[in-house]
């Protein structure tokens, strides 16, 4: 909590108050999804099971379709993005399709669902709850 308020109070001296404000601003933007490329962080993180196990999921891609892709600036590409983090964004979709055994080969993801699930039943974060007696 020192180092916390240490470093708010350096960056308040050295940037003004307005560098917290843009800091606070875009943490709250990215927390409370006013549009869906802000939601990603919470509709990819969600806790689903493997339907051939049971096991937990804990990231998960959207793909609905290359103008989506497009306006998340691919990071929409989540799953992609876990199994290969060196690769850069842009070239995540290329990486879909040339390993179709491993992702979705469809791109009908309807994100009003999507989020209507994320926000209207939350989960635990990425599988925390995995392990814990129910």
């Amino acid at each position: 909590c020192r180092c916390a308020v240490l470093l708010r109070a350096a960056l308040w001296a050295v940037a003004g108050f307005k560098s917290l404000l843009f800091l606070y601003l875009a943490e709250t933007v990215w927390s409370l999804p006013p549009i869906p490329a802000a939601a990603m962080f919470v509709t990819n993180h969600g806790s689903a099971q493997d339907p051939s196990d049971g096991s937990c999921i804990p990231s998960s891609s959207t793909y609905a379709g290359r103008w989506y892709s497009l306006y998340t600036l691919g990071t929409n590409y989540h799953c992609e993005h876990h199994d290969f983090p060196t690769i850069p964004l842009h070239k995540l979709g290329q990486l879909r399709k040339i390993a179709p055994e491993f992702y979705k080969t469809t791109s009908n993801d309807n994100l009003f669902r999507i989020m209507k699930g994320a926000f209207s039943s939350p989960d635990f974060y990425a599988c925390m709850d995995a392990g814990l007696a129910g």
